[in-house]
């Protein structure tokens, strides 16, 4: 039996009225500092053992030096300047080969437009995407934040209050709000085009070092995670937070990393960080997470313009089938499943060509689809398969 994991972050509380509760998952936290003994639980290995790094992790020991973000960072202007960039070489289609001596061209240019978050809770970074002030993080950065008083710090060192525009827990993102002009935007770029090897830059505070910059590769695309909002889980009790289409990086991401920026090397944002999977007290290890560009730019153009988050559903209970794929145990009346002629026992073993080994991978593929998408799923039934078409729908 191998030993459980251990949690990698304090066991004193520098927020003191930490609201959060007891524990109540073992898939992974938000990594709010842990009261008592590190949570157990899951399988070596495994995707479901996530720690969403940086909403309020920074240690104790640090607090002197890296508060307030005054630690890594260049000290130059946060007002818009054009991105100068390596230029790509051969295709131009393709992603840039560019030398890795290069890559201070891409930090130097990303590094203004992103920011530093702080609340009375914690703290983690952010992404401007707006000229006039508007930024994106992860929900677990600013959520629970007494009175909405979030802070951000720019590049600059300038620090400004930001009121909070929107946030969607489903999908782990939010978008606040400065009083500025002319700010520095980090342009999004296309997610659905990165490639595995793909070269990445990871930008943002970890452990409060604001301005930090990793570098590595993409290592896997879709990834299924589980989060949950408490690192103090014994038990599953299934309140966790499902994200699908996350890109996995070895770039290095620690706590204060999340809401921060995963960038190609056209120097676009492809992937907003916001999880680390973790064995122990090693911090980082090489294993991180990232919410795909195209979701995060979908969920914050939602935020900004008033309008509300479409969740893709298809009306279908779930559990993992023995034999492999995932069996459906109860369908909603009138549901696109239903309406799809899907029926308890059906088991699905692929999504297009997408095979299907378990729950995590059918829910990952539903989250990252769009509401009105056709999904084609090849499901098992009575020894026999078949093709069933479902048109996605609205939660």
């Amino acid at each position: 039996m191998p030993p459980p994991p251990a949690h990698p972050y304090p066991a004193a509380n520098p927020y003191p009225g930490d609201p959060y509760p007891a524990p109540t998952a073992p898939t992974g936290a938000y990594p709010w500092p842990a009261p008592g003994p590190a949570p157990s639980g899951g399988q070596p290995g495994s995707v479901r053992r996530i720690l969403v790094a940086g909403a309020a992790a920074l240690a104790i020991a640090l607090t002197g030096g890296v508060v307030g973000g005054v630690v890594g960072y260049a000290a130059r202007g946060d007002a818009a300047s054009p991105l100068q960039l390596p230029v790509a070489s051969g295709n131009s289609d393709a992603a840039p080969v560019v030398d890795r001596s290069s890559l201070s061209s891409i930090a130097a240019a990303l590094q203004p437009a992103i920011v530093h978050i702080t609340t009375d809770l914690g703290e983690g970074s952010g992404v401007v995407i707006t000229s006039d002030g508007h930024i994106v993080t992860n929900n677990h950065v600013i959520d629970g934040a007494r009175r909405g008083q979030v802070r951000v710090t720019f590049n600059s060192g300038r620090q400004v209050r930001a009121t909070i525009v929107g946030t969607d827990p489903q999908t782990d993102l939010a978008v606040i709000k400065v009083e500025a002009e002319n700010l520095t935007v980090a342009p999004w770029g296309d997610s659905d085009t990165v490639q595995v090897g793909d070269t990445v830059l990871a930008i943002g505070s970890p452990l409060g070092l604001q301005g930090s910059v990793t570098a590595g590769i993409v290592s896997a695309l879709n990834r299924t995670i589980r989060v949950t909002d408490s690192p103090r889980s014994q038990f599953d009790t299934g309140s966790a937070t499902v994200i699908g289409g996350a890109i996995q990086t070895d770039a290095p991401i620690n706590s204060g990393n999340s809401g921060g920026a995963l960038v190609n090397m056209r120097g676009e944002v492809i992937g907003i960080n916001t999880a680390i999977a973790t064995t122990g007290l090693s911090g980082n290890i090489g294993v991180g997470f990232a919410i795909s560009s195209n979701r995060a730019r979908s969920v914050a153009e939602a935020l900004i313009a008033g309008r509300e988050v479409t969740h893709p559903y298809i009306g279908v209970q779930i559990t993992d089938d023995e034999d492999g794929g995932a069996l459906i145990r109860d369908v909603v009346t009138g549901s696109p499943a239903d309406q799809a002629g899907l029926t308890p026992g059906d088991v699905v073993t692929k999504v297009g060509d997408r095979p299907i080994r378990g729950t995590e991978d059918l829910i990952g593929i539903i989250q990252s689809s769009a509401v009105g998408e056709e999904l084609t799923l090849t499901v098992r039934r009575d020894g026999s398969e078949r093709t069933v078409t479902v048109t996605v729908g609205e939660q």
